[in-house]
């Protein structure tokens, strides 16, 4: 039963005129608007048809006898089960009457034209009569002109030759032979309407002759066999595989349309599996699958055309379904107990093989049997295995079974399977399978046994020859004392203790150095043999391990170290041969108590510590003894020499020190080119009083302006301030004499170098004088021209230059600067009008001539300057 959806998909109008003839196009309708793969197009109203592109036809001449007539077009997807409708109104063209039409005007009459037809049709495997006409085609031009007819394209001229022709005088199409849709779906040809002289009054027409397809194809499966494999125990509902089928007639139509069946199971009992009819999906129907009762299915199905009717062409195929095994069945033991016998002592021996049943598939995960023992094994000494070729547990012994101590073992043993264990549907669940094996131990005659087996004895590095580190033993297992055992080592061993034979002392036999050939392993096995009164014999193992000792002494790795000025703490770092712990961590001591008051030592870490001077002490080479202790008590005596010297890098050091009193003191490169330089600015000072004081009165004269001023720096334009500054040098000018440094106040004075508020005015006692003030007293204002000899400015200057260039040595905290010579870079080449000093003008007496010839700019300049 098809059942189908209906829905309007649209309403379409067309206007047409009253009367239509026969084939007569009405209009086109968008089919894939409303439906995209439309396998069935038809029309509700016989008296119209429907083309694949959309466009309607009448079929027959009619007449609209109302003004509005309507029919429904049916589109149908069997496949998907999907209908739409368009609803098709054809409304009367209104007749409209020009106004005011000339009496020459004809009325135009609308005909239809019969050189494009529809597009013909032949059904696929016709059988005729041949030739078969098939459509025709026709211009109206025949009215006025003889035409002819003729036509080109395939299956004319073209492969397929010969398959139409077209007759010249009537323009009818005929088909020579049955066509194949398959190889040829459609044909397009070109039809030519022509003139007995050749004149062409119509364009050439494209006409298609499409095959319509005839279900001649059955249907085909894709594989000759179809195999699939579902796990056994599936759910129903479980997909197990696809079939797919194909057909090579015309895709979309009933032709095509194709449904699956199983026709038979094998073996034929409750059907358990399902087939879907339109996509061919196989899966599970029945509930329970059981590999062990059916291990495989094998399904014959069907695939027919026309949507499964009855006289649609079919084709069947085979289905081989594997039913995979799962881990359902437990393994169970084929026996409960099982005894069996050993011998004491025997190990790596295989003593009893136990077998299980699992009804699985064989060699599979889920049959695989895992054996395991449950009790009775607590020391270990028996150990189960899986034989994989037979399914068998193996049992054996791996550790040597003692008659004295028990003469008989029982064991629990239990299986699993590889795979873990699935509960099939509707059963329950098992618990697992165990069996006990009782093993029997057999005594024998044993030699003696050494307890334990085997003995670790320390051994301290470098003992003495002969020192006993312990004693080994054997007993006799059957007496349980050692008496009349006999020891020994067996030769081919390393050479380092041997055994007293009958109390079985060790003693040493060489002096063990771990730093010494094979020794420096620091252990080695030594077999030790034991001889009972029969013969019998045991064997036992002493490892001897050497112990680290304390035999080396810290020493101190870097002795010889240059500190400079910045006294920056030497780091001292000590090694020691010896292994933990007797080695780090050090402790550093200054064995010289005279040093000890000098220098100090602080932890840096556990290898290092810190050497620097508790104060300021003298520059010089220092040898100080420092003991290094481990952290075993071993004391190493180490000298450090220290070159404290006064220097900014180490590399300023050659290794020589100046010499101070009370010690190995000498003085640095920068304190001798102090002194040096101190000298010889303390001899330019002099030079210049001397040149100052030595030439007599001399005469300068300023034009328009006597009066006294200093001149000053200011960054304005307007007069500037008088400044009373220590730091600047006043320049005193006179109308009549011109005396140089001459004082104008109490307070003008000559500030030299930066000292401590030092000033050639104070010479004598505290009070604020002047040089001036030394030789007249009472700091009265003089205007004498050569007012200081020599000897005063000598003895003015000497004390105080050189309690300067002391003090330039040392900052506020009394200690040594760094930066007490300052360099300055080169300003550039001097001036060519010279100097400006007293110096210049004791050299050039004549030299200030120009002053009385300045232009009048300096005048501005000079009025600026002069105290309003």
């Amino acid at each position: 039963v098809l059942s189908l959806c209906c829905e309007a998909c649209k309403k379409v109008i067309f206007h047409v005129p009253s009367e239509l003839e026969a084939d007569t196009l009405v209009g086109r309708v968008d089919l894939k608007e409303c439906l995209q793969s439309a396998e069935l197009i038809s029309s509700s109203d016989k008296n119209f048809k429907v083309l694949e592109d959309g466009s309607v036809y009448t079929t027959s001449a009619l007449s609209l006898s109302a003004e509005k007539k309507t029919f429904t077009i049916l589109l149908n997807d069997i496949q998907e089960q999907v209908q739409k409708k368009i609803h098709v109104s054809l409304m009367e063209e209104e007749k409209k009457t020009p106004k005011g039409r000339h009496a020459r005007d004809t009325v135009l009459k609308r005909t239809k034209r019969r050189w494009g037809p529809i597009p013909s049709v032949m059904i696929e495997n016709s059988l005729g009569p041949f030739p078969l006409q098939i459509q025709q085609v026709q211009s109206d031009t025949a009215q006025n002109y003889t035409i002819y007819y003729s036509a080109t394209g395939p299956g004319i001229d073209q492969d397929p030759k010969g398959l139409f022709y077209i007759e010249r005088e009537t323009g009818n199409i005929f088909a020579t032979r049955a066509v194949d849709r398959e190889q040829y779906p459609s044909f397009q040809i070109i039809c030519f309407a022509t003139t007995p002289d050749g004149y062409s009054p119509e364009v050439p027409l494209v006409h298609t002759i499409r095959i319509e397809d005839d279900n001649d194809n059955p249907p085909y499966f894709t594989q000759d066999l179809f195999e699939f494999c579902v796990p056994e125990n599936s759910r129903p509902g479980v997909v197990v595989g696809k079939v797919i089928a194909e057909d090579r007639d015309e895709p979309y139509t009933l032709h095509t349309t194709l449904k699956y069946r199983i026709v038979s199971q094998t073996p034929p009992i409750t059907p358990a599996f399902s087939l879907h009819g339109d996509t061919g999906v196989i899966s599970v129907l029945l509930p329970q699958l059981d590999r062990e009762l059916v291990p495989s299915y094998t399904l014959l199905v069907e695939v027919r055309d026309m949507a499964g009717q009855p006289f649609g062409l079919c084709t069947t195929g085979t289905v081989v379904i594997k039913i995979e095994d799962t881990n359902d069945n437990a393994p169970s033991f084929k026996q409960l107990q099982y005894e069996t016998r050993v011998e004491e002592n025997r190990v790596s021996v295989e003593i009893l093989r136990v077998s299980v049943v699992d009804l699985d598939e064989p060699g599979s995960p889920g049959s695989g049997a895992v054996y395991e023992i449950i009790r009775g094994n607590d020391d270990q000494a028996f150990e189960i295995t899986t034989d994989k070729n037979t399914n068998e547990g193996i049992l054996c012994v791996v550790k040597g079974l003692d008659y004295e101590t028990a003469k008989q073992r029982i064991l629990v043993i239990g299986v699993n399977n590889e795979a873990p264990y699935l509960l099939a549907p509707h059963s329950q669940q098992l618990s697992q399978s165990t069996c006990s094996v009782t093993v029997h131990v057999l005594d024998v005659d044993e030699g003696p046994v050494f307890k334990p087996c085997l003995l670790r004895l320390d051994v301290k590095e470098c003992e003495d020859v002969g020192t006993a580190i312990g004693r080994y033993v054997a007993e006799d297992p059957e007496t349980g004392n050692s008496e009349g055992i006999r020891y020994r080592i067996p030769p081919g061993q390393c050479n380092w203790i041997n055994i007293d034979d009958r109390s079985g002392e060790v003693r040493t036999v060489r002096v063990l150095d771990r730093d010494i050939g094979e020794m420096r392993r620091g252990q080695c096995n030594i077999t030790v043999l034991a001889i009972d009164r029969n013969g019998k014999t045991g064997t036992g193992t002493i490892q001897v391990c050497i112990v680290p000792g304390n035999k080396n002494f810290p020493r101190i790795t870097q002795t010889d170290y240059i500190m400079c000025r910045d006294r920056k703490p030497i780091c001292l770092t000590a090694q020691d041969g010896d292994e933990a712990p007797y080695s780090a961590p050090f402790v550093y001591r200054i064995t010289d108590r005279n040093l000890a008051s000098m220098w100090k030592l602080t932890p840096h870490d556990d290898n290092s510590w810190y050497l620097s001077p508790k104060g300021d002490i003298p520059y010089g080479i220092y040898e100080i003894p420092v003991s290094v202790i481990d952290n075993g008590g071993k004391i190493g005596e180490n000298t450090v020499r220290v070159n404290l010297c006064d220097c900014v890098t180490p590399t300023e050091c050659d290794g020589r020190a100046r010499q101070l009193s009370g010690g190995n003191v000498t003085l640095g490169l920068w304190a001798i080119l102090a002194m040096i330089l101190g000298s010889l600015l303390l001899l330019l000072i002099l030079i210049t009083i001397c040149g100052c004081c030595g030439t007599g009165v001399m005469h300068r004269q300023v034009t328009d302006d006597c009066a006294n001023h200093n001149l000053i720096i200011s960054n304005t334009e307007a007069p500037g301030e008088e400044v009373m500054d220590h730091n600047i040098i006043p320049l005193q000018n006179t109308c009549d004499q011109g005396g140089y440094g001459v004082k104008t106040g109490e307070q003008q004075t000559f500030e030299m170098v930066k000292g401590r508020g030092h000033t050639l005015e104070s010479v004598k006692g505290g009070g604020h004088q002047t040089l001036g003030s030394v030789k007249e007293g009472g700091g009265q204002p003089m205007m004498d021209t050569c007012r200081y000899s020599y000897s005063e400015w000598h003895n003015f200057t000497h004390p105080r230059l050189g309690e300067k260039v002391h003090l330039c040595r040392q900052d506020e905290e009394q200690k040594h600067s760094e930066d007490y010579l300052l360099s300055y870079n080169y300003e550039g080449k001097g001036s060519l009008a010279g100097s400006v000093g007293c110096c210049s003008d004791q050299h050039e007496e004549e030299a200030l001539d120009f002053l009385d010839q300045l232009e009048p700019k300096f005048r501005t300049l000079a009025e600026t300057c002069i105290k309003r």
